[in-house]
């Protein structure tokens, strides 16, 4: 395993973010001149030495034992997410510029499988959450992410930066702290890629809210759960929504969302649907009248 200023700046937030009673620690006397537990309170509730504790959050170059790691973890109160991240930024540490790789591309078998569930929102997320591949009922529901410019086809920053996705989204602030710490695993598993640092900064420069979420180094594994949406249409929608890992695809994953039969929201999808059908039969008609 590497060592990274990155994973000594994340070990340092997590700390501060964890209070003494929070971590079972008796509070000694005097003030703390910073939040958080100290380092050598972390270090005695990892069984290590305050001067290793010290060498790791400065980015040395040390090799820690996995058990030291867990043992880390467990005194930072990690979950599982954070425990990933964290061992990704020692597995995966990279001190040059990574190689963007070849562009991502959605297999025709998954693009099938896309149209045979047309009836439901489905997308394929590839790295940095781009949106590889999407049916016709996601772009209805989101946005028309095709006709954007190849560079903005990514849902972290539609998210973030459309003023259209604050409005759908009733909870966006939830919504879009999980899609940055999503964004924050990515960086992880994959350090120094040029494309997610140029996402990265061009969503820092734009948005305060997204600042203050990476400055933070909140991560987010969330692969399942429900959003509240306020579609301009068809109004309020309650959707479920599943993630799946391709195996075959790395890094690509099909995101589903659902709704309960019966419900308002089942029948909100229909209706965006029968919309959708017809604009499609609006648009066929001036081909069949000049064809007549």
């Amino acid at each position: 395993m590497g060592q990274s200023a990155e994973f000594g700046k994340f070990l340092k937030v997590m700390r501060a973010r964890l209070s003494p009673e929070d971590a079972g620690w008796q509070e000694s006397s005097g003030a703390r001149r910073v939040p958080g537990l100290r380092r050598e309170e972390v270090a005695r509730l990892s069984g290590v030495s305050t001067d290793y504790y010290t060498r790791l959050e400065q980015g040395r170059n040390i090799h820690p034992s996995k058990a030291v790691l867990d043992s880390v973890a467990r005194a930072l109160r990690l979950d599982a997410g954070e425990h990933a991240h964290m061992m990704d930024l020692l597995e995966h540490c990279a001190s040059s510029a990574g190689n963007p790789g070849p562009a991502q591309k959605v297999r025709p078998g998954l693009r099938q499988l896309l149209d045979a569930v047309g009836d439901v929102p489905a997308m394929v997320l590839g790295r940095r959450a781009d949106v590889l591949a999407g049916n016709q009922m996601a772009h209805l529901l989101f946005t028309d992410f095709p006709s954007l410019p190849a560079a903005e086809r990514n849902l972290t920053r539609w998210i973030i930066l459309d003023p259209s996705a604050g409005q759908l989204f009733r909870d966006w602030k939830t919504v879009a702290a999980e899609a940055v710490g999503a964004l924050r695993m990515d960086v992880g598993r994959h350090p120094n890629d040029p494309r997610t640092n140029q996402l990265v900064g061009e969503l820092a420069v734009h948005s305060e809210h997204f600042r203050q979420w990476w400055a933070g180094h909140r991560v987010a594994s969330r692969s399942a759960g429900t959003v509240r949406l306020h579609h301009p249409i068809v109004g309020d929608l309650e959707l479920n929504f599943e993630t799946l890992s391709l195996p075959d695809d790395p890094d690509q994953m099909l995101r589903v969302y659902s709704a309960k039969p019966g419900s308002p929201s089942s029948d909100a999808l229909t209706l965006l649907s029968l919309g959708d059908v017809g604009t499609k039969a609006k648009d066929r008609e001036p081909a069949r009248r000049d064809g007549s």
